[in-house]
């Protein structure tokens, strides 16, 4: 017997697991992937948010790893240091921000194939 998912929802609820990042300075939105992850039985939605869930720690440990310096950095020259690493900021967040974008983009166009973020760590 062959199951069937409902294709809206996976797109609607892989895109929901992949956009939470955009809250990813209020640690809940790593929630939503959880939340979705427990409480579907669909493969590919359960992949996509394990998959958020991993980018999630990857953008919160590179934000502390290059962040924390920076700041320290900003604070101990009086704002120069942060104004210096202005690009390498921005760079973090065009990153951040056209990966969460492209993994979006790939749910609702290809919502039977689970997207994978390239150049991560995956812990699930």
């Amino acid at each position: 017997m062959q199951v069937s998912f409902d294709s809206d929802k996976r797109k609607l609820l892989s895109s929901l697991c992949h956009g939470a990042i955009f809250f990813s300075t209020a640690l809940f939105s790593i929630g939503v992937p959880i939340v979705i992850n427990l409480l579907s039985d669909d493969p590919v939605v359960k992949s996509n948010a394990k998959e958020s869930i991993n980018f999630h720690f990857n953008v919160w440990f590179w934000a502390t790893v290059i962040g924390v310096p920076i700041a320290i950095l900003s604070w101990i020259t009086f704002g120069i240091g942060g104004i210096l690493f202005f690009p390498v900021i921005a760079l973090g967040f065009a990153l951040h921000w056209g990966l969460t974008i492209w993994a979006i983009l790939h749910c609702l166009g290809k919502p039977d194939e689970p997207f994978r973020y390239p150049f991560i760590f995956r812990v699930f």
